[in-house]
C-alpha cells in the first residue's frame, strides 16, 4: 500500500510517501516540499500547491493521503493560509478519488514515538529510524510528511 503523507503550508508543503508492506515493514520511497514564492500572489501559490499535489498523486497514485490537521494557531494569518493550503490539498485528493485520512500533530508524534508530547528532533530521529534512512529527511516539513505517512500506516490494514 502506498501512502502519501503531506504538511500543509503556503510557502512550503512537505510530502513523504511510504510503501507499506505486508510484514508491516515501511519503506521510503521519496520526500520532499512543494514551495511558491512569497512574491507571488496568494491565488497563485494556491494553484502551484494544486499543480504539485496533483503531480504526487499522478506519479506515485497512492491509495490513501494522508494530511496534518489544524487544531491550534497562536497566529490568525498563519491558520488562514495554512486552511487554504489545507482546502487545495483535499481538493486535488477528491479529484484523484484518493481517500484523506487527518492526523493531529499530537497523534502524529504519539505513533512515530511512543510519545505525544515529543520534540521535533525526537519525531524526525524515529523517522530516519522506522524508515531506515542514512539522515534525517531534510527540510523539516518533508520529514513531516513522512511522519505523518507513518502514522497513517498504523490505522491502515493491508
Amino acid at each position: 500500500m502506498t501512502i502519501l503523507g503531506i504538511d500543509p503550508g503556503t510557502e512550503r508543503t512537505g510530502y513523504g510517501v511510504i510503501l507499506k508492506q505486508r510484514a508491516k515493514q515501511l519503506q521510503c520511497v521519496t520526500y520532499g516540499c512543494i514551495t511558491t514564492s512569497r512574491d507571488k500572489q496568494r491565488g497563485e501559490r494556491l494553484v502551484l500547491l494544486e499543480k504539485g499535489v496533483s503531480q504526487l498523486l499522478k506519479t506515485y497514485k497512492p491509495e490513501v493521503l494522508a494530511v496534518e490537521s489544524l487544531f491550534f494557531f497562536k497566529n490568525l494569518k498563519t491558520v488562514m493560509s495554512v486552511s487554504e493550503a489545507k482546502g487545495v490539498i483535499l481538493l486535488a485528493a477528491a479529484r484523484a478519488k484518493t481517500p484523506v485520512y487527518e492526523f493531529t500533530p499530537l497523534q502524529v508524534k504519539a505513533a512515530v514515538t511512543g510519545y505525544g508530547r515529543a520534540e521535533k528532533k525526537q519525531v524526525q530521529r524515529m523517522v530516519k529510524e522506522i524508515l531506515g534512512l542514512q539522515e534525517v529527511p531534510k527540510p523539516d516539513d518533508a520529514a513531516d510528511g513522512l511522519g505523518i505517512a507513518i502514522a497513517c500506516s498504523l490505522v491502515l490494514k493491508g
